[in-house]
């Protein structure tokens, strides 16, 4: 029998329309929409269904968005197949996906999230918008070899790893001028392809400090309980037990690199043979071929 693990996924999985099936076919989804709307203050479901784009794709927006639309895609499956939600024994979501895979492991509260995500995309656009900063792709090469990028590349700028995605996926994060070094020092190290990432700013790295303060304000009142099944960390790739280690986890994801391929390897020697990816996008899924392509895996699209 397989052991069944939900993936949630992260800023950038974004896309007009994303949401509009799950609330035309669920009652309950379409409830989610109009609940998040009265805690946000605006209208999240028009700006899902119908964009524009370019608001849709703001940190400020995005996050909340993403985190309400897997949250739907949930209840959708709830009905229409609860028995592989009933079966289901670890979860992870990739940055802002692992408030999505709390809520679903019953260590928060959906209302109390989606008020944590909202002040954490604001203040990480915040952080972003303070320092001129990105992210870019680097494919084909083994992390020491990033690694020693980032050195070269730095300077006396910032730029450090900042994603662990799989094998030959990594991205690293920092300060513009050092991600404009990063092209021909990869390319010369033996990169297959360097691509700077359309984001906001450095996420997951020492820029985004300044967000921390406002997050951990936001968490600090928030009930949290034990998880009712394993939810692996994005800062160090395994499970914890105990809220309040979580919650300074989930404080220190901000500045860390998120250890995707770790957390994946995790799960596997775990046991866990089938993985389902619920929400938008299909980015979980070709980041799992790439780890092991003997993983069955599932698409719970919004």
């Amino acid at each position: 029998m397989s052991k069944i693990a939900f993936l949630f996924p992260g800023q950038g999985a974004q896309y007009v329309g994303m949401g509009k099936q799950l609330a035309a076919s669920s009652p309950k989804a379409a409830e989610l929409f109009q609940r998040a709307a009265e805690i946000l203050g605006y209208d999240l479901a028009e700006l899902c269904f119908n964009g524009p784009a370019a608001r849709l794709d703001s940190t400020v927006y995005s996050q909340p968005a993403l985190f309400v639309t897997s949250i739907a895609a949930l209840e959708s499956m709830r009905e229409e197949n609860p028995d592989a939600l009933l079966s289901c024994e670890g979860t992870a979501g990739l940055s802002l996906g692992e408030y999505t895979a709390m809520v679903f492991a019953g260590v928060m509260q959906f209302e109390d999230a989606l008020k944590v995500v909202q002040i954490r995309g604001a203040a990480m656009q915040e952080a972003a918008d303070a320092v001129p900063s990105g992210m870019v792709s680097v494919l084909g090469l083994e992390r020491d070899q990033v690694a020693a990028i980032c050195g070269e590349a730095r300077e006396n700028d910032i730029l450090e790893i900042a994603n662990l995605l799989c094998p030959g996926n990594i991205v690293v994060s920092g300060s513009n001028d050092a991600c404009e070094r990063v092209p021909a020092i990869a390319e010369k190290a033996g990169a297959m392809k360097v691509v700077p990432l359309a984001v906001a700013g450095a996420f997951h790295t020492q820029i985004m400090q300044p967000a921390v303060d406002k997050l951990a304000a936001a968490l600090a009142d928030v009930p949290m309980s034990a998880p009712r099944i394993p939810v692996v960390s994005n800062v160090d790739a395994v499970p914890h037990d105990d809220p309040e280690e979580i919650r300074q986890l989930l404080i220190q994801q901000v500045c860390s690199p998120v250890r995707w391929e770790d957390s994946m390897r995790y799960l596997v020697d775990a046991g866990f043979d089938e993985f389902y990816e619920i929400g938008a996008g299909r980015v979980l899924r070709s980041l799992m071929k790439r780890i092991d392509r003997k993983a069955g895996f599932n698409n719970i699209s919004a």
